[in-house]
Formats: C-alpha cells, sequence, structure tokens
C-alpha cells in the first residue's frame, strides 16, 4: 500500500522568496484558459487579441473585486483588524466577487473596443469556467474549501477516491468531503457543455452561452455549498453564496426568456 503525507503548499523556493502550488494552478488555469477563448475567437473570425486585453485588465480587477466581496461579508472582523484587508496571501477571495469585477471589465471593454459584450462574453464563458475548474484544485493543496466530516454513512466517498485526495483530505485524523472537487468536476461537465451550445448557433442565440454557464455554475454552487464548512454567511442561518446563487439563476433565465422574446438575442456575432 502506498502511503501519502499532506502536500506542502510550498511547490518551490527560490532563495527566500516561496512559490505555491496554489499561484502556479492560477496561472495554469489562466493560461489554459486563454487559450480556449483565443481558439474559439479564432475560429468564429473574432479577433482573439480581444481577450488577451480582457485577461490582462480583467484578472487584477477580478482578485480586486473577490477581495472586495469577501472583506464586506466579513466586515465584522475586517472592521477591527483593517491591516488584514489587503493581506490576500492569509486567503480570504470570494469567486462572485471575482466575477462581479470580470463582468463590469467586459462590459466596459467592450464599448470602449466597439464589439458586442455578448459575443465576448459567450466565448469566454467555458474558459472562465474551465478556468475556476482548475483553480479549485488550490484549495484542494491547501486543504481549505472543504466540506464537513465524512460520516459512517457517508464513508463510501472515501473508498472511491483517488488515495492521494483521500489523504489531503485527512486534517488531523478527520477525512473531510472534497468540495472542491465536486465544484471541479460539476465545472468541468459545465465546459464541455458550453463548447457544444457554442457550436449550435443559430439554435443557441447571441448571449445564450453565457447566461448558461451562470446558470449552470450557480445551480451547482448552490449544492456544493450547503456541504462547506468555510460558508460567508448572512445572519446566522443564510450562506452568501447560495443566495447570489439563486439570485444568478432567476436573473439570467429572465434575461435569456426577454433577450428571446425581443429579438435582441437573434443579432449576428460581433454586433453591438
Amino acid at each position: 500500500m502506498i502511503f501519502f503525507s499532506a502536500i506542502d503548499p510550498v511547490a518551490i523556493n527560490i532563495g527566500p522568496w516561496p512559490i505555491h502550488w496554489y499561484g502556479l494552478i492560477i496561472g495554469t488555469a489562466i493560461f489554459l484558459s486563454l487559450y480556449l477563448a483565443t481558439r474559439e475567437a479564432k475560429r468564429i473570425n473574432l479577433n482573439p487579441d480581444y481577450f488577451v486585453d480582457v485577461v490582462m485588465y480583467g484578472v487584477p480587477a477580478a482578485i480586486i473585486g473577490a477581495r472586495i466581496y469577501y472583506v464586506i461579508f466579513r466586515w465584522e472582523y475586517y472592521s477591527q483588524n483593517p491591516g488584514e484587508i489587503i493581506a490576500i496571501w492569509h486567503g480570504g477571495l470570494a469567486i462572485h466577487g471575482a466575477l462581479i469585477a470580470a463582468i463590469l471589465v467586459g462590459l466596459i471593454y467592450s464599448r470602449v473596443k466597439r464589439v458586442s459584450f455578448w459575443t465576448l462574453a459567450d466565448v469566454a464563458a467555458p474558459s472562465i469556467l474551465l478556468g475556476q475548474a482548475i483553480g479549485r484544485w488550490g484549495n484542494f493543496i491547501n486543504q481549505e474549501a472543504h466540506g464537513g466530516p465524512i460520516t459512517e454513512s457517508s464513508q463510501w466517498v472515501i473508498n472511491i477516491l483517488p488515495q492521494f485526495i483521500a489523504e489531503q483530505m485527512n486534517i488531523q485524523g478527520v477525512y473531510y468531503h472534497p468540495t472542491f472537487l465536486y465544484e471541479s468536476l460539476w465545472s468541468l461537465v459545465g465546459v464541455l457543455l458550453l463548447m457544444l451550445w457554442l457550436r449550435r448557433r443559430p439554435w443557441v442565440r447571441r448571449g445564450e452561452v453565457f447566461l448558461s454557464y451562470l446558470i449552470w455554475y450557480s445551480f451547482g454552487r448552490f449544492f456544493v455549498e450547503s456541504l462547506r464548512t468555510d460558508s460567508l454567511m448572512i445572519g446566522d442561518t443564510l450562506r452568501t453564496a447560495q443566495v447570489i446563487s439563486i439570485i444568478i439563476i432567476i436573473t439570467a433565465t429572465a434575461v435569456l426568456l426577454y433577450r428571446r422574446k425581443s429579438g435582441n438575442a437573434n443579432r449576428q456575432y460581433g454586433e453591438q
């Protein structure tokens, strides 16, 4: 039998500077997402440089947005520890905040470049979800964003997991639900579906791939969030991510139906 020890969060030290696995995984996620987006852009005769620009502006904005979102919902702590607000190396980034910031960057960029936001968003949607799927493995390395302890009735979860995942989820002698894996697998299935939908034009109309991404991710996140132990909370009972997921599902569905009914979704790719 092969025994695995917990993975060191530091991949390598270059002099006095540690290079963390989390950063390497996020960097890989960005690179592969950009590759996928530029490839799809070429396929529909859209300038791939748009996505290089969006990544250049969007990634810093997403990090800032993710931090602001997290701080807002943990304000009771950060109001007493203001020096920790910028200490992102201590953890505390929320994907919903990153998504909001990235969408704002996309809206502004599309206006400046006079290209359809919906076109950019449709092409980017599978790439965004791929980045999320890969990025969750950073949580795995750090043993964070996991679920509650695995009970006797759910012991089968440990039995079907690869041993290196099971052992990394063994924290101080207790096995925890690998919610990072649940969300990553859900996201990977979503990437495949979105790629198929992106190729089903004109049956799938402009903007609907992106809106479908919002619905798909939010649906999975709602259920995964119910297992997590580190949820941001609204009051004592409401999990912030679940509330936001419900809002996104309702809003995205309403926008999708409205665009179909109004005819706005019928415009060709690239039109404003």
